[in-house]
């Protein structure tokens, strides 16, 4: 799984990791642009987005081929969803809303084949091992398998140390706009009460010596974080293009 084993050793290392979430539109070739102008991962959203199994498994793929990262956000972290969105091929999850230790502890068992888990291997997630013995399944995927579980909710706020010291978490993350309405400042990103929370989850992750997973813009590095997903992709899109609109007008005017 080399895609992730760089990804887990540039955030290791604290080397600026960047990724974008896919939620808006999803296709194939994504995995060579992104690659191309030297993003790390992408995140396919689907808590959000209104992607196929089939389109998912071929991004899933081509990631793998083409040695890029590819991760899932699945609609929850139940038993059930786990076991499927791991047979679709990703390298990692970042999981929404993850409360406790007991949510991460379902996950494990979905990934990680017996005796640590309960994991039934199925679909393209095989084509991550060389064979399918226990051993292998375990050195080459489970012990590179990323997870980043998100705070969003006051109850995951709490318990931010426990799920950051967790055997399966990658790195600590953060929802920070569902998390704002969580503890009741709604969207106020500046709001003290939020930037109190992140640093709250931050220093979670640094007592285990774990890394934060932020969204937003390069503004974060400033601020001492390193990996970053730099937004939605289609969301920069649209941004570019107003940019250039706007530049073309004053153009014409002058």
């Amino acid at each position: 799984m080399k895609p992730a084993r760089r990804i887990i050793d540039r955030v290791s290392d604290n080397q600026l990791t960047t990724g974008v979430l896919v939620t808006e539109q999803l296709f194939p070739q994504m995995v060579d642009y992104f690659s191309t102008i030297g993003l790390d991962y992408m995140i396919i959203d689907r808590e959000h987005g209104a992607f196929d199994d089939e389109l998912v498994v071929n991004v899933c793929t081509l990631g793998r081929l083409c040695d890029f990262a590819v991760l899932l956000r699945p609609i929850d972290c139940s038993y059930s969803t786990i076991r499927r969105s791991i047979d679709r091929g990703p390298c990692g999850f970042l999981l929404p809303s993850v409360e406790s230790t007991d949510d991460l502890d379902r996950v494990r068992d979905a990934i990680y084949m017996p005796p640590r888990g309960k994991r039934r291997p199925g679909g393209l997630g095989n084509y991550w091992a060389s064979d399918y013995s226990a051993e292998t399944w375990r050195i080459e995927v489970e012990n590179d398998f990323i997870i980043l579980p998100q705070i969003e909710t006051v109850k995951g706020l709490e318990n931010a140390e426990e799920i950051a010291a967790h055997e399966i978490t990658t790195a600590i993350a953060i929802g920070p706009y569902d998390l704002s309405h969580a503890i009741g400042v709604n969207a106020q990103m500046d709001h003290p009460k939020l930037i109190d929370a992140i640093k709250h989850i931050r220093e979670a992750g640094e007592k285990v010596s774990k890394t934060m997973w932020q969204i937003g813009d390069a503004n974060l590095v400033a601020q001492g974080c390193h990996f970053i997903c730099l937004g939605e992709a289609m969301a920069h899109l649209k941004k570019s293009l107003l940019q250039s609109i706007e530049h073309a007008t004053k153009v014409k005017l002058q």
